[in-house]
C-alpha cells in the first residue's frame, strides 16, 4: 500500500472527510474501504429509523419539558420517503387538537424525525433544556413523526405561536448520521417560504454541541423578537458562539 505523505495525515486530525486514505493499486485499501460501507450502512440505518416517541418525551420530562404529539399526513415511513408534500402538512384532527389549546404570542417548538431519526433522539433534549430556561417563558413542545420543515407551519399556526423553532433531523452524509438542524420561523402559517426561516444546521457533540446550538438560538429567537422577523432579513451577527445565560429561576 502507498505510503500517505505526512501532510496529509496532519489534514486528517482536522476533518472527518475522507482525505488521504491512501491505496492499494487502483483502490483503496481495505480498512477505508471497509469504513465507508459500515457509514453508509449508518446513513441508510437514519433515514429509515423510527422516532421513539416515548422515549423522547421521557428525556424531555426529565428536565422538566411537558410535550404533546401531532400527526402529519403520512401514515408511514416509506410514504414520508416517496411523498414529501404529505410531511409537510398536518392531519386534520392534528391541527383541531393543537387549536384546542392555543398558546398565543408563545415561541413553540416541534421535534420531528426528518431524515435522522435519532438525531432528534439524541440531542433535541439536551438542547432544549439549555434553551427553554433561558427564554424564562413556558413553551409549548410538539413531536411528530414523518414530518417536514414546513410542518412547522401548520403547528405554529394551530397554536397561535409567534414564532416556531423546529429541531429536526438532516439528511445524513457518510460521517454525519446524527446531524440536527433547527428551523426558526416567524408568524408561522401555512405558505411561508424558506427564504422566510433561519437555520441553526450541523447539531452534534462532533459538530456544533448542544449548549452552544442553544446560545445561538437564544441569540436568533431575541433577534427575531426585535425585527419582527426572520429570513433573509435576520442576519446571524452573533459576536461570538456561547452558552445560552444562566438558567433562570421559575416566576
Amino acid at each position: 500500500m502507498a505510503e500517505v505523505p505526512a501532510l496529509w495525515r496532519d489534514l486528517r486530525r482536522f476533518t472527518p472527510a475522507r482525505v488521504a486514505l491512501g491505496r492499494a493499486g487502483n483502490g483503496m485499501p481495505t480498512q477505508a474501504h471497509l469504513a465507508f460501507q459500515a457509514d453508509h450502512a449508518a446513513a441508510r440505518d437514519a433515514v429509515h429509523a423510527e422516532l421513539d416517541i416515548p422515549a423522547l418525551q421521557a428525556a424531555l420530562a426529565a428536565h422538566g419539558i411537558a410535550s404533546r404529539l401531532a400527526t402529519s399526513a403520512c401514515p408511514d415511513r416509506a410514504t414520508y420517503l416517496r411523498r414529501p408534500d404529505l410531511g409537510r402538512r398536518l392531519t386534520e384532527a392534528s391541527a383541531a387538537a393543537l387549536a384546542a389549546a392555543p398558546s398565543p404570542g408563545a415561541i413553540a417548538f416541534l421535534l420531528c424525525d426528518g431524515l435522522s431519526a435519532q438525531a432528534v433522539q439524541a440531542h433535541a433534549a439536551p438542547l432544549l433544556a439549555e434553551l427553554i430556561p433561558a427564554l424564562g417563558e413556558a413553551c409549548p413542545v410538539v413531536i411528530a413523526r414523518q414530518g417536514r420543515v414546513a410542518l412547522g407551519d401548520g403547528v405554529g399556526e394551530a397554536l397561535g405561536a409567534g414564532l416556531i423553532v423546529v429541531l429536526i433531523g438532516e439528511r445524513p452524509g457518510l460521517s454525519t448520521a446524527d446531524s440536527l438542524g433547527a428551523y426558526l420561523t416567524w408568524q408561522p402559517r401555512a405558505g411561508r417560504a424558506d427564504s422566510e426561516r433561519n437555520c441553526v444546521s450541523n447539531i452534534r457533540p462532533s459538530g456544533l454541541p448542544p449548549a452552544l446550538a442553544a446560545g445561538k438560538l437564544l441569540w436568533l429567537i431575541q433577534a427575531a423578537g426585535r425585527l419582527g422577523l426572520t429570513g433573509v432579513g435576520l442576519k446571524d451577527e452573533q459576536p461570538s458562539l456561547a452558552p445560552p445565560p444562566a438558567r433562570l429561576e421559575p416566576g
